[in-house]
Order: structure tokens, then C-alpha cells, then sequence
């Protein structure tokens, strides 16, 4: 996407420079172990889909051997897919909700793939030319990936809302960094905060 060659190895590289493919996730699943896995795909409309991934893990030392289930949401959209992934927004929605339950579950913070938005990939000639506010889209880092959650989970929209946000978790006692007063904008939180703080807030 970038034009940059793809390293051989994973060595020395920072976790905001590695994706987990999709059947990466699926083998961390098959290892730590699962009963069920379900889906409820809601807002079928034209060009946007949601689904909500249920996994019922199987219990260990951490549950005191209690079955835990947990659930997580995820979107397709034409403006968040490739030209291909659009006709299949359905399995696509389902994919991201998976991995996003699987990594949130799992306090994984190395993004995965099927969560990137592709619509950079989509063929000119199957899309008309995009919109400003889809030409300045998110960037694909650790505290745009915060940001893009924060507006599809939560409605927030700007940086204020998220700093109220963040007061009430301080509260919850769910986050707590004496950085945040110096935070202006997403772009001074840091990608490792960044990835602690997609995890609260998926949650």
C-alpha cells in the first residue's frame, strides 16, 4: 500500500508495524481455546453491514474454570472495503468482528489485518472519485485506529469529546496515565497507550 518492500522476517520489527492475518487469529482461537462461535449481522443496508461476533471461551485457571463469553462489533461499508470485499460485506463484517473479539479477548495489541481500511485499494473504475472527507480518512496507526473506534463505537467525533471520555474512565478507575494532560490530539498519544486504550473502550 505504501510502496515499501515487505521485511522477510517479523524480527525487530515495533507491533504498530505488524498485522495479524486472519488465519493467525484463527490459530490463537484454536489455542487458547473455544465451545461456540456466533454471529448476528444487523444494519443490512445498502453499502453497510454490522455484525456481532459471540465467542463462548472455554474456561481455565483465569475463569476459575468457568466458561466466559464475550462479544465484540465490527462494519463493512463501500467507503471501508476495496472494490472486491464489496460484495461480500456481510463475510467481511463478520471477519472484523471475529478478530476484534479474539484480540480484545485476548489483550492482543498488534492490529489485524481484516480490521485496515482497504477503500484505498478500490479500482477507479469501479468508484467515482472520493469525497474530501473520505480522501483525509483516518491514517493507519495506532492512534488512528483509536480515533476511527472511538467514532464507530462511540460517537465521538472530536478530540474534546474524547478527553471528557477519558475523565470518566480515570473515574471508573478503567484508565489511568498522568500523560493525558498533555495530550492536544490523538497525535500525541502514544502507539502503545494508543493500543491500551482501543482495548478499554472495545470493551
Amino acid at each position: 500500500m505504501r510502496n515499501q518492500s515487505v521485511p522477510t522476517s517479523t524480527e525487530g520489527l515495533k507491533d504498530n508495524q505488524l498485522l495479524i492475518m486472519l488465519g493467525g487469529i484463527k490459530d490463537l482461537a484454536r489455542l487458547r481455546g473455544f465451545h461456540t462461535v456466533g454471529y448476528d449481522v444487523r444494519n443490512v443496508e445498502d453499502g453497510y453491514v454490522t455484525a456481532r461476533c459471540d465467542i463462548e471461551w472455554i474456561g481455565n485457571y483465569e475463569s476459575s474454570n468457568n466458561n466466559v463469553c464475550y462479544e465484540d462489533y465490527a462494519n463493512a461499508s463501500l467507503e471501508n472495503t476495496d472494490a472486491f470485499c464489496e460484495k461480500f460485506l456481510e463475510t467481511i463484517a463478520c471477519n472484523r468482528a471475529f478478530v476484534r473479539c479474539v484480540r480484545n479477548f485476548l489483550n492482543i495489541h498488534i492490529v489485524g489485518a481484516d480490521e485496515i481500511d482497504k477503500s484505498g485499494n478500490r479500482s477507479s473504475s469501479n468508484q467515482s472519485a472520493p469525497s474530501p472527507s473520505t480522501a483525509s480518512s483516518t491514517p493507519i496507526t495506532p492512534s488512528g485506529l483509536l480515533e476511527k473506534t472511538l467514532q464507530e463505537k462511540h460517537g465521538v467525533d472530536s478530540f474534546d469529546s474524547f478527553k471528557e471520555m477519558l475523565r470518566e474512565l480515570w473515574k471508573s478507575g478503567k484508565y489511568n496515565n498522568d500523560d493525558v494532560k498533555n495530550w492536544s490530539s490523538f497525535g500525541d498519544i502514544s502507539a502503545k497507550e494508543a493500543r491500551k486504550l482501543i482495548s478499554v473502550i472495545s470493551k
